[in-house]
């Protein structure tokens, strides 16, 4: 599809009662009511603390899609622009083609305890994503027997990133990344990764006219204990989502955008036949991430007699059902190797903390005072 056909598409079918970072089943529910007309939406089982875990089932073709987002319950961009894309499915005279050639079965919420407490892991403190061999949680095994049943042609893993990842050692934010899992220990590039690698290299070339240089991909060390990997050894091709930083957006409304124009882009290929194993060398000529940024970085500062660059990042709460971004001290950088999403200049003067004290490694700061000057380090 064209560029701005996705915008308008996307305008059309946003869901804007979903907004923010903080998303959770409670949130999600009465969308599943809404949308309990049009698709068939199943308790397919429950969380540790017995908390509901739904699936969606979309269209009726023979090519079935499997997607599953927060596994992480702190990721919840792609959940998002799931409730997007349902609201164009939904149109069946905008989605024939998807509808009558793919059948689509998604897990809105994996962990939805995480997801309430707006934390990577579950209830037990596991990383649902290292227990695919294991199988020690209820949610792993809601999404293993989901897979065994439905037998998916492809898999979505739907995540999200840290704001610290750049697309390759570059100054580029990594406002989306991806992968193809490896399948083997020596990460061979097969027949059933090929067909993952097309999909992603059919999304790179559309992010590519919106966001130029800002896809980046992951290493693919195998780990077996991962969900993708385990897939993409059992011959499913599995693609890992992962929704990043654009300029100014934590709130990751112009990334939710972007994933769901990804998530039509990856379905059309599909449902069309566009699939091509010789895209593998167009994947992987995308960089793979670094770790270069920090969410600000207050150049040119006087500490301890030398002058460096004082690196911050956000740490993200949860208080009072609302995530806040609390700027913490995180590196004191003697040399320019670093990006960051935002800048102050100290220009050789000290930088105190909030409360006039010296500035600190680990330290939480709203507000720096630079030459008797009060900066906020906070986006908003």
């Amino acid at each position: 599809m064209e560029q701005i056909v996705l915008k308008t598409i996307f305008n059309t079918c946003k869901e804007t009662s979903l907004i923010g970072r903080y998303i959770t089943v409670e949130h999600i529910k009465p969308l599943l009511i809404k949308h309990s007309n049009n698709f068939k939406i199943e308790v397919i089982g429950q969380s540790v603390l017995k908390e509901d875990i739904h699936s969606i089932k979309v269209g009726s073709g023979n090519k079935k899609i499997l997607m599953w987002s927060q596994m992480h319950g702190n990721e919840s961009t792609t959940t998002k622009a799931v409730f997007d894309l349902l609201n164009f499915l939904a149109d069946t005279n905008n989605a024939k083609s998807i509808l009558k050639d793919c059948t689509i079965l998604i897990i809105p919420i994996l962990n939805p305890d995480g997801a309430k407490a707006y934390t990577r892991l579950n209830a037990n403190g596991v990383d649902l994503n290292r227990d695919a061999q294991n199988l020690s949680q209820p949610e792993s095994n809601v999404l293993r027997s989901l897979y065994n049943s439905f037998k998916p042609h492809y898999c979505f893993n739907l995540h999200g990133q840290r704001t610290i990842f750049s697309a390759g050692e570059v100054n580029k934010s990594a406002s989306l990344s991806f992968l193809s899992p490896a399948q083997n220990e020596k990460c061979s590039v097969t027949d059933n990764r090929k067909v993952a690698m097309s999909i992603i290299s059919k999304i790179n070339t559309m992010l590519q006219t919106e966001i130029p240089n800002q896809v980046g991909v992951y290493d693919d060390v195998f780990n077996i204990n991962c969900v993708g990997d385990t897939f993409q050894t059992l011959n499913t091709p599995t693609v890992l989502f992962e929704a990043g930083h654009y300029a100014d957006d934590y709130q990751r409304e112009e990334v939710r955008r972007l994933v769901f124009q990804s998530y039509l882009t990856a379905l059309n290929a599909i449902s069309e036949d566009k699939i091509d194993l010789n895209d593998f060398e167009d994947y992987l000529k995308i960089p793979q991430n670094g770790k270069l940024f920090f969410d600000v970085i207050i150049k040119n500062a006087l500490y301890e007699n030398k002058t460096v660059n004082i690196a911050v990042q956000y740490q993200e709460k949860l208080i009072d059902s609302k995530v806040h971004f609390v700027p913490k001290i995180e590196k004191i950088i003697n040399d320019d190797a670093f990006f960051a999403h935002n800048y102050l200049n100290a220009s050789g003067d000290v930088v105190y903390g909030q409360n006039g004290e010296s500035l600190t490694l680990g330290s939480e700061n709203d507000f720096v005072i630079i030459n008797n000057v009060k900066f906020s380090l906070k986006f908003d």
